[in-house]
């Protein structure tokens, strides 16, 4: 096992290790391991305060900014008041000053009065409580050791932590699966009580005591809880369920919420009463010493069990779980399922979950009924996408300001005020959205960005130039606003609309900037006022051009951003006259055989593509920018130009796409062999990517579709793709059959034919 092992940022402390209730199937007192018989009844002084100094040391040792010790059992509350106010009392002084407590308990409840809810709500300490649905499901295994129903004082726990003096303190209820229950039932008689959370937990069974399956069917687990589904989404979902919370978040791209499911490494360890260190309560299900780890508080830290290889085995994520899992399509959403339920004795844990059947069909339902919602309306609609995007570059903006934390002094707060009276107005508002959705402001954003944090000392110089995007935005909007921007070796330059020379190379200044009729007016202190026309170049001022190509309302010829230079090949200088003239020709002859290729790609890319940029032949580190760019090398073959207007229009796109949502996760656990001739393996995003370039090129090239199907089979069958990765391959597949009307292979061959006789 290679890597650092992962601190615990949680502890399980046993405060009690008996029960007043006789549950059939606690993994306590029911299950392999009986080690609860040899245990103290109560936890000592002794063990709480050995036990607060370790995890001090420990989050302190890791930088830990907070940690959750839960109060267990047994039955926690059976420690009484008094030994539950010296844990609080303990573990909040060694924790002062070294990290945040975070203290919860979990009961059945029974013994819950006020008395402990002071307590608790004196230390913050909240309150989690087994439930496992009405009378009847709960009586089915939550009785006294007499049989005597243990509902009607659950109810009434309930009841008082839900009183307003104590509902912070609530965390939820925790309810154990059977099938045997009416799911609809269950769900209705939890909700009825106004939780915050619902945990469904399955019933620890192994290979070798596996669950009880009465109509021996193998997903009735699944089925249960896609009822309760169900029920759920009728009902407008009223109550966090953390089980498909879980499973809509890793669906989506995130993270599993549950230690039940997932990938996410273990950060959890047990102290039991008498300070033994062990693993996860839950393995007491595999066999006898199953969670034993040969530690205790007295003689060994918490980073000594944080490398037992037990410990070890469940922080690796989807090298620690079975061959079979690895190659499951779910396995990022169930990640194996819980470690105990893969226990066989035969192999150990290596093994699919005991559950592994009921775990799939549950993703599986809770993609087919949700994947429409569960995708971005980005993936499927143009318009989306660019409000999206220009959403991102507001929201950078926004966070440049808040991470300048007033460095930027009077000179930014001026600029950013400008921009705030820009926003009041219509005209103000449409001039800077125009600066703000220009692909290298968001360049110049994340450039900034990164300086800062990185503490470069120049970055909150070029933060400062703000200044002239709003200038640019005040401007474009032709509104009487004067604004102070800055000049830099010799010239000012206004994003989207051009640069000025004004001085020597070298020098730096500041002037002020107006609207003024076609243009706009500059003024340097002590000098007179200069008029500039925008559209009119001159020796001293180079403004964006503009050029139209086929039936595109048209395009800037931006080579003059000075964060331009974010492509694989380098950006161009300025181009004379002559040179501009031809490259714009060049560039619309390329555009008509697109547009006659690949009519619906021709057609998106007016409406999205603003800026192209022209490239020297080279190599360059790309860095990003917004949407709506592509940077070419100029080359007298149309059809070449062609093929890289294409090509960089599908990779502008899809980089868009990823800059707004996930579409795969997991990137780089698996990898897979280019079906297209070269002998390599590239990670999932790899093949995704080559083959969205693909299918793009092959309505220009038809042999580009060579090994597309089989990849986009091997994509479809992958573990990787989110619910917005697989519609995106759908309309992959789309394309491919054509179901685009003018965009599918016969009007591909046709044009293709055409601009071969030609």
């Amino acid at each position: 096992m290679t890597g650092p092992a992962v601190p615990f940022r949680e502890i399980v402390l046993k405060v009690h290790s008996r029960c007043d209730l006789a549950c059939d199937h606690c993994y306590v007192y029911e299950h392999a391991d009986q080690s609860w018989r040899t245990r103290p009844k109560t936890i000592s002084d002794h063990v709480i305060a050995r036990t607060a100094q370790r995890l001090a040391e420990h989050a302190k040792t890791h930088a830990l900014p907070s940690v959750s010790v839960i109060l267990h059992g047994g039955e926690p509350l059976l420690a009484g008041p008094s030994r539950l106010r010296r844990v609080c009392e303990e573990f909040g002084s060694a924790l002062s000053g070294i990290a945040a407590l975070d203290l919860r308990i979990h009961t059945n409840g029974l013994q819950l009065s006020p008395r402990y809810l002071d307590l608790f709500d004196e230390f913050d300490v909240r309150v989690g409580i087994s439930l496992d649905g009405d009378r009847t499901a709960n009586d089915r295994h939550r009785r006294f050791a007499d049989g005597r129903s243990s509902h009607p004082l659950v109810l009434k726990a309930v009841e008082l932590l839900r009183q307003d003096r104590y509902r912070h303190l609530d965390l939820g209820i925790l309810c154990t699966v059977d099938i045997a229950n009416d799911p609809h039932a269950v769900l209705d008689a939890l909700v009825a009580l106004d939780p915050p959370l619902i945990d469904f937990l399955l019933p620890h069974a192994t290979w070798d005591e596996p669950p009880p399956r009465p109509d021996g069917s193998p997903t009735a687990y699944a089925e249960w809880l896609l009822a309760v589904f169900d029920r759920w989404q009728e009902e407008g979902r009223p109550v966090p369920v953390r089980l498909f919370s879980s499973v809509l978040s890793t669906l989506g791209g995130g993270p599993s919420l549950t230690e039940s499911l997932g990938l996410a490494p273990t950060d959890l360890v047990v102290v039991e009463t008498d300070g033994r260190l062990e693993q996860v309560d839950s393995l007491k299900s595999a066999y006898e010493g199953a969670a034993a780890t040969g530690f205790d508080v007295f003689s060994h830290s918490f980073d000594d069990v944080a490398a037992h290889p037990g410990i070890r085995a469940r922080q690796l994520g989807l090298a620690g779980v079975s061959e079979t899992c690895r190659r499951c399509p779910v396995v990022r959403s169930c990640g194996g399922g819980l470690y105990t339920h893969r226990y066989s004795p035969a192999n150990g844990f290596d093994n699919p979950s005991v559950y592994c059947a009921d775990l799939e069909a549950l993703v599986r339902g809770i993609q087919a009924r949700t994947s429409a919602a569960g995708v971005s309306p980005s993936v499927a609609d143009r318009d989306e996408l660019v409000a999206e995007q220009h959403d991102l570059t507001r929201t950078l903006l926004a966070g440049l300001h808040d991470a300048l934390d007033g460095r930027g002094g009077a000179r930014w707060d001026e600029a950013w005020g400008l921009a705030g009276v820009l926003e009041s107005c219509e005209e103000g508002a449409a001039g800077l959205d125009r600066v703000l959705a220009h692909p290298y402001t968001r360049t110049w954003l994340l450039d900034v960005m990164e300086g800062l944090h990185a503490e470069r000392p120049e970055a909150v110089g070029h933060a400062l130039r703000l200044a002239s995007y709003v200038a640019a935005a005040a401007v474009r909007s032709g509104l009487d606003m004067e604004v102070a921007a800055d000049y830099r070796d010799g010239r000012l330059f206004l994003p989207t609309v051009g640069e000025l020379r004004l001085a020597e190379p070298g020098e730096a200044g500041r002037v002020r900037v107006r609207a003024a009729g076609e243009g706009f007016s500059v003024r340097r202190e002590g000098e007179g006022e200069r008029i500039v026309r925008r559209g009119a170049g001159s020796p001293d001022w180079l403004p964006v051009r503009h050029f139209t190509a086929g039936s595109a309302p048209g395009f800037a010829l931006d080579d003059l951003d000075p964060y331009r230079d974010c492509f694989e090949s380098p950006a161009a200088p300025r181009l004379g006259p002559t040179d501009a003239e031809a490259w714009a020709g060049a560039v619309g002859r390329a555009w008509e055989l697109v547009e006659q290729a690949a009519p619906r790609q021709a057609a998106d890319a007016a409406t999205t593509l603003t800026t192209l940029t022209p490239l020297v032949t080279g190599r360059s580190a790309r860095r990003p920018h917004g949407y709506g760019t592509v940077g070419l090398v100029m080359t007298g073959d149309t059809r070449k130009l062609a093929r890289a207007l294409l090509r960089g229009l599908r990779r502008a796109g899809l980089r868009a796409l990823l800059d707004v949502t996930d579409l795969y996760a997991l990137d780089g656990a698996w990898e897979y062999r280019l079906p297209w001739g070269r002998n390599a393996k590239v990670p999932f995003s790899g093949l995704l990517a080559e083959t969205y370039e693909r299918v793009g090129l092959s309505f220009l090239d038809p042999e580009f579709m060579d090994g597309v199907p089989e990849a986009l089979d091997m994509m479809e069958g992958a573990a990787e793709p989110t619910a917005g990765g697989m519609r995106l391959l759908s309309s992959l597949r789309d394309e491919v059959g054509g179901v685009h009307g003018t965009s599918g292979m016969n009007t591909l061959m046709n044009a293709v034919g055409h601009e071969l006789v030609r």
